[in-house]
């Protein structure tokens, strides 16, 4: 299935000149407590804040299943040159593994256990597909954070996203801790929607996924949004899970402890909110990165 022309754009970016904040009025939550096994109580307070933390998500057998398997790509010679295993710019340690759900059986498994498909289609109110998977490592003393943004940002000016009707699942294979390079959020922040300043650079993905320049807010749009929304921390053992919004303002501190982390991302979009043209690039990025095939998961 191929995208179809751009559609009008809702949330214009990569501009000439900061312009104000774009408040969203599409919901957060766009199902029911009928539509899967999110609680009323949790429906509300993720439609409130953006995100839902679940402790215990994955038992302790699954997590050194999955474990194995990020040790397993992280060290697959045949993934050497592939563009899908990002490396950092200065230690040459592995940063991510994209689009593992094709290169490892067990993790397309885990995005269609019901456990994860379920709540995924709840919160989009729609059958769903994989946006965008990956497995990231932060090792301990050298891991570098990521800069503050938001991940819908850029996947409607890159990807051509529409709105923001996907939600991204974190699960933690490692224990996350204040200090060891955990992710921050800023709850409710995913109501605001945060223009971007300068056109998108050809091909930049090839540095963004190292370390990201285009499409970061300025240090007076963070300001702002932190005064708003106030700073929490995804912390928790290795099995929690985190449920976040895909416009969540969010951002992670480098990792110069001697714990490293890591984590499995999956990015679930609604069939309904298939990608079109890039409303702020010259073209898509490659599709290991921003999926193309619409085909609901089953």
């Amino acid at each position: 299935m191929t995208a179809p022309t751009t559609a009008e754009d809702l949330f214009p970016t990569r501009l000439t000149s900061p312009s104000d904040f774009i408040e969203r009025t599409q919901p957060a939550v766009w199902g029911s407590v009928n539509d899967g096994p999110f609680s009323a109580a949790e429906l509300e307070a993720h439609e409130k804040r953006g995100f839902t933390i679940l402790d215990d998500f994955i038992t302790a057998d699954d997590v050194a299943l999955y474990s194995s398997e990020l040790d397993r790509l992280a060290a697959d010679p045949a993934l050497q040159n592939d563009p899908r295993k990002i490396t950092e710019r200065t230690t040459g340690t592995v940063r991510s593994v994209f689009e593992v759900e094709k290169l490892s059986s067990v993790l397309d498994d885990l995005a269609r256990n019901p456990q994860v498909l379920d709540r995924a289609r709840q919160i989009v109110g729609s059958e769903v597909y994989l946006h965008q998977t990956r497995i990231n490592y932060m090792p301990s003393f050298t891991g570098t954070g990521f800069y503050w943004h938001s991940d819908f940002e850029t996947w409607h000016a890159e990807d051509g996203m529409p709105v923001p009707r996907s939600v991204s699942l974190s699960i933690a294979l490692t224990d996350n801790y204040p200090y060891n390079g955990g992710l921050m959020v800023m709850p409710g922040s995913h109501r605001t929607f945060v223009p971007a300043v300068g056109e998108t650079p050809d091909n930049n993905h090839e540095q963004s996924l190292q370390a990201q320049e285009a499409g970061v807010p300025s240090h007076a749009a963070i300001t702002a949004m932190a005064e708003k929304y106030g700073i929490d921390q995804f912390t928790g053992a290795a099995g929690s899970a985190l449920w976040f919004d895909s416009n969540i303002m969010h951002g992670s501190g480098n990792n110069i402890t001697p714990y490293p982390r890591s984590n499995v991302f999956m990015v679930f979009n609604s069939v309904d909110n298939a990608l079109v043209e890039p409303y702020a690039a010259k073209s898509p990025r490659p599709e290991h990165i921003a999926n193309r095939d619409f085909t609901p998961l089953r």
